[in-house]
């Protein structure tokens, strides 16, 4: 058996599976998101090991003789979080999340020496935990004076499982201190916010072994000593594994909490001008682009708010036929934007409103927005040189049908849906364990699933797609300046 931990924005998620890969069970943790000034976006780390333990309780009340049988555990995780150790790693203050854009500032001056786009081959996003760590210097320096280690989320959580401070490639690739090619951390980079590399974690590729488990933990949890953790994976790298988008020409489309269109490489393909992510794969000598928005489902659970109905609700309003864009355009940019704007000032904002503008007409710019701006992600890869001919969808997102035909008729490419299972970052995570446990070969375990169904492009609609997306872009300058 083995266990994938997915350490997410809004909770933990545990999973197992079988040698074979089948999914046994799966459990989860909530978590909550502290925002106490706009922009800022934080949680206690104590809370994931809350939430974890929740979720590995859960698990063990249903499959209790499934979880004494567990050989490997993987863990992923939300990106970019800037957990602050002291020299008793004790939690100096909360995380600072992936969805924070407090340091803009920062962001904008490390990215303005040149060094940081040639080494990690990426902007310097205000998400990004280096500037975190600048703002920390800046404004919290008594804090800062006391950073002994740095730690992404999920690297907090081995820490607790091992007593060990490691990480993985494809997480770190997230941080703007790892020279991105060759796959190890950079002394000028971290020289350039204030840091060494002692203050870093050690680095092995997500398919090694990284800590094993501590016995007070196996104890508890009814498992044998010397359960192996894999070095595991940042979130999306995991849902790649997960959905066997691991070689050249894969790609998948996530909605979650935020927007992510990724495609697998075989080579380092950098183009940071494009604010295309370009990152460490959890696979060994593999690399990944990405293009990323801040809200994808999290713009609808915001309407749903609004609104008092559920997602679903919402959703279901609009029924599973796929209309013209109507004359309301919403933008997602509720946090600010990163592919390809790079903007953490920008909001959101629906524009064309009139006395016939309907809850399920709103519902239906909300979903159009979130699916224009993940356009935007695609016209973005195609000029760092990336073409998608198909994607297979992933996220509490894609359980919407309309959503998923209106991205496939914006894309113009086929979406996939793959064959009843969960094949997001807690399977890819699981996988990660067990070749990690195991010596199989990443390539073989990490397969693509069977699909259920594909929704191609709706032919008569493309044209009024494209039309609607033209006028989605054009409206960002006029915000732009409105936010600025």
């Amino acid at each position: 058996m083995y266990l994938g931990l997915d350490l997410g924005t809004s909770g933990v998620k545990a999973m197992l599976i079988d040698g074979d890969q089948r999914i046994i069970g799966s459990a989860s943790g909530s978590l909550d998101v502290s925002r106490p000034h706009s922009g800022w976006s934080e949680q206690d780390p104590a809370h994931w090991i809350r939430a974890t333990e929740e979720a590995v309780a859960g698990l063990k009340a249903k499959f209790p003789k499934e979880l004494a049988a567990v050989k490997g555990i993987g863990l992923s995780g939300q990106m970019h979080g800037a957990t602050l150790l002291d020299s008793n790693d004790k939690v100096l203050r909360p995380c600072i999340l992936w969805n924070d854009t407090r340091s803009h500032q920062e962001a904008a001056a490390l990215d303005a020496n040149p060094i940081f786009r040639k080494l990690t081959g990426n902007i310097v996003f205000p998400g990004f935990t280096a500037p975190k760590l600048v703002w920390v210097a800046n404004n919290e320096p008594e804090i800062f004076a006391k950073v002994a280690k740095v730690l992404l989320p999920k690297d907090y959580l081995r820490l607790w499982l091992t007593g060990e401070h490691i990480s993985e490639m494809s997480d770190s690739a997230g941080t703007s201190w790892l020279d991105t090619g060759a796959r190890k951390w950079s002394s000028e980079l971290l020289a350039a916010t204030g840091l060494d590399e002692k203050q870093m974690p050690s680095l092995v590729e997500g398919t090694e072994q990284a800590g094993k488990l501590r016995g007070e933990l196996s104890y508890k949890w009814g498992m044998a000593e010397g359960v192996v953790i894999a070095g595991g994976a940042g979130d999306n790298a995991a849902s790649a594994c997960g959905m066997g988008t691991v070689a050249e020409g894969q790609a998948f489309v996530s909605l979650g909490t935020s927007g992510v269109l990724f495609a697998a490489n075989a080579s380092y393909l950098p183009k940071p001008e494009s604010a295309v992510h370009a990152f460490c794969h959890a696979l060994p000598k593999t690399w990944h682009q990405m293009g990323v928005i801040l809200s994808a489902t999290d713009a609808l659970n915001w309407y749903s708010l609004v609104t008092g109905k559920t997602a679903a609700e919402l959703t279901q309003e609009l029924g599973d036929t796929l209309k013209a864009p109507s004359s309301v355009t919403f933008l997602p940019y509720l946090s600010g934007e990163r592919t390809p704007h790079n903007d953490a000032a920008i909001r959101g904002a629906f524009i064309g409103l009139e006395h016939e503008s309907s809850r399920s007409v709103l519902t239906q710019a909300v979903l159009e927005g979130v699916t224009f701006a993940i356009r935007d992600n695609l016209e973005a890869l195609k000029s760092a040189g990336t073409s998608i001919s198909r994607v297979t969808a992933i996220g509490g997102g894609s359980r919407s049908r309309y959503w998923l035909q209106s991205i496939a008729t914006s894309l113009g490419v086929p979406v996939d849906i793959p064959a009843d299972g969960d094949f997001g970052a807690a399977f890819g995570a699981a996988r990660l364990g067990l070749i990690a446990a195991t010596g199989a070969d990443p390539l073989s375990v990490c397969s693509a699933p069977k699909t259920d169904e594909t929704i191609e492009p709706v032919a008569a609609l493309l044209e009024a797609y494209d039309t609607a997306y033209a006028r989605y872009r054009a409206l960002y300058p006029a915000i732009r300046s409105l936010a600025h």
